[in-house]
């Protein structure tokens, strides 16, 4: 069964940075297709970010440029680099796995961690 744990959540001022990590186990993560997801108004999880080693990564219009997804797979490890945050970005922040490239649909996400919370203070 395959285990994600999500860390380095925690409280932000605007403008300040947050790096989230994603630690798998029992499965090579950066042959799938990974994300970050959020609950967001209106929506049971909005997609944030993904990376796939052969698919590349994508973002949500909302954290492009802001926000930087990347893997390690020396770590077996998924990161979030989080720049410039806003209020708006306050959510628990999940990581997920699925077979096969990124999706922007978070539906499509298999396996989830248990989630870190992020929030952020004007």
């Amino acid at each position: 069964q395959v285990q994600l744990v999500e860390s380095g959540g925690g409280l932000a001022q605007t403008g300040d940075s947050l790096k989230l990590s994603c630690l798998g186990s029992k499965t090579r993560i950066a042959t799938y297709g990974m994300a970050w997801v959020r609950p967001a108004p209106g929506k049971e999880r909005e997609f944030v970010a993904g990376d796939h080693w052969r698919g590349g990564t994508i973002y949500a219009d909302s954290v492009k440029g802001r926000f930087t997804i990347s893997t390690d797979d020396t770590k077996n490890t998924m990161y979030l680099q989080m720049n410039n945050v806003k209020p708006e970005d306050t959510a628990i922040y999940y990581c997920a796995l699925r077979i096969g490239p990124a999706s922007m649909d978070s539906q499509t996400y298999k396996y989830w961690g248990q989630g870190t919370q992020v929030t952020v203070s004007s």
